[in-house]
């Protein structure tokens, strides 16, 4: 029994949440770079608030949005068959790309975010007390460091993004058009 096909109302659905998650989810996140980049130019308390948002909406919305992205695009590749199958080299790219993207989520940026929130919070507190006045804490360094690195693989997603949208998009090798 076929419960959709491809221009059904059905697979209209799912597509359309898949969208739609893609937008809120991978919306949520393409401007971290922006936020972190506020957060630098506002030292000690207003740089940590506008930090910690953007951290919290990251990691309890736009992240399960994200998720939703890969739920509902399986859900809509396997309602899409025959037109639509998982062996397309379009697909089993972005999907492979997806994964990978979660992986460099998990791995680097949601505790270098964790661990950049905490040394950010230290530093807004001020210098412990009897703490050495020579020189900056050691926190900054540490900070800088962090802070490169997140940029860096936040870069890296951003770009990975950009390819499962030109691979959902112009699904290359694909000879028939949807």
């Amino acid at each position: 029994m076929v419960l959709a096909t491809v221009g059904s109302g059905v697979y209209k659905f799912f597509l359309l949440l898949h969208i739609l998650s893609a937008i809120i989810g991978f919306g949520g996140v393409m401007l971290n770079g922006a936020y972190a980049a506020q957060a630098r130019q506002r030292p000690g308390r207003e740089g940590l608030a506008i930090f910690e948002t953007n951290a919290w909406i990251t990691m309890n919305i736009a992240m399960y949005f994200i998720y939703a992205v890969f739920v509902f695009g399986l859900i809509t590749a396997l309602i899409g068959k025959p037109a639509v199958k998982l062996s397309q080299g379009w697909l089993s790219a972005a999907m492979a790309l997806y994964i990978v993207a979660i992986a460099i989520s998990h791995a680097v940026m949601i505790p270098g975010t964790k661990k950049m929130q905490k040394l950010m919070a230290t530093l807004a507190d001020g210098p412990a007390p009897g703490a050495s006045r020579s020189g900056p804490p050691p926190e900054v360094a540490e900070v800088h460091a962090l802070d490169r690195r997140l940029g860096i693989f936040g870069a890296i997603l951003s770009v990975i993004v950009i390819v499962i949208l030109f691979l959902m998009v112009v699904k290359p090798g694909l000879n028939t058009a949807l």
